[in-house]
């Protein structure tokens, strides 16, 4: 008998098919100038056929990256992009029906995953002044939540939880006997990290990419850290080599490369900062404290500005609507200054 998965019926997706090659690419929070050219060359130039007709080993990768981390291998998955270590602790830490507690807005595919496999997606809403109140994630921990997912910083809205914050939440958590995953996927863009939680304690996980601050996007890898009983549990969904080759070589390389973070930071940095005092110098209310994204107030219309940067200027933003006390925002992914300078230049051409 034919059947068709109701949950998959009725899910809404949304599939970004843009051809983007030609743009200066501000609309997906990654880094738009990628890592070095002359880095780019030298791993490739290290790739043999055996390489690409070999199915890729792990274990290697995944030793380089405990020690990196300062930790050992049982407390790490690989994946494929650090959504699918998500969609996986989903499916092995909820059941059918199951609660799952999170803010919005946030990344969207916690609320797909959720609807996909029949869980029941708990909204917590940031305040008027896109404040979070742990207070409101608390009352929302109820006896029957299986998991709770926190943003460290929060994409969209850019915001971080203190050390006091999170020993709250933590505790609300514990006495609920609720999973708690946290998603650092913009870790190093804001140094704070909860990883010691996931390490010392269980039921907790993080989650990371390459993607973002590492901007290997294009490689799709990311991994999970947690206790071993835990990481043994999602590893069981993995399919056999779900982490490919490539992403690992260039991830090995960028880890062990002297001075490779640090450039990325303080490349990172000089844009930000530039940005953030053109907006100020020119009047622009903006928001997004952490992160390499930014909320902008324009002064004229927002979908008109979007259009425009995408016709006449070749630069790709999103449009972000009722974002709080700002209203209809541009969102904006940051990057090193020189374009930085090339979206500022733009945008006072057009937004007048």
């Amino acid at each position: 008998m034919y059947y068709l998965n109701p949950n998959i019926e009725n899910l809404y997706r949304i599939f970004d098919q843009n051809e983007r090659k030609d743009y200066l690419r501000l609309d997906l929070n990654e880094n738009p100038g990628g890592l070095p050219d002359e880095f780019i060359r030298q791993v490739l130039s290290d790739i043999t056929p055996q390489f690409v007709a070999q199915y890729p080993e792990t274990l290697y990768f995944t030793k380089v990256l405990a020690k990196y981390l300062e930790t050992d291998i049982s407390h790490l998955c690989l994946v494929n992009g650090s959504a699918e270590g998500i969609r996986y602790i989903i499916q092995t830490f909820t059941s059918a029906g199951g609660r799952i507690v999170g803010v919005v807005p946030s990344y969207f595919m916690f609320q797909v995953y959720s609807e996909m496999y029949g869980r029941e997606f708990v909204k917590v809403p940031y305040n008027k002044d896109l404040s979070m109140d742990v207070e409101n994630i608390i009352e929302m921990l109820s006896e029957d939540t299986q998991l709770l997912i926190l943003l460290n910083p929060n994409n969209p809205m850019g915001n971080v939880y203190s050390d006091e914050e999170f020993e709250s939440i933590m505790s609300a958590a514990q006495k609920k006997q609720i999973t708690v995953l946290v998603d650092e996927a913009y870790h190093y863009f804001y140094p704070k990290t909860f990883i010691k939680y996931a390490l010392e304690e269980e039921h907790v996980f993080i989650t990371r990419t390459f993607s973002k601050f590492f901007s290997m996007a294009g490689c799709r890898l990311g991994y999970i850290v947690g206790w071993p009983e835990g990481i043994k549990m999602v590893q069981k969904l993995c399919t056999p080599h779900n982490t490919n080759a490539f992403a690992m070589k260039f991830a090995e390389a960028v880890l062990e490369t002297p001075g490779m973070a640090d450039s990325l930071i303080r490349k990172f940095t000089e844009g930000r900062r530039y940005l953030i005092e053109w907006l100020d110098k020119h009047g622009y209310p903006h928001k997004g404290e952490a992160g390499n994204f930014i909320f902008i107030k324009p002064k004229t219309e927002v979908r008109k500005i979007i259009d425009r940067m995408k016709r006449e200027k070749k630069i790709l933003i999103k449009a972000y609507l009722n974002v709080g006390e700002l209203g209809d925002c541009l969102r904006v992914s940051i990057g090193e200054k020189k374009y930085m300078e090339q979206f500022t230049a733009a945008l006072e051409k057009i937004d007048k």
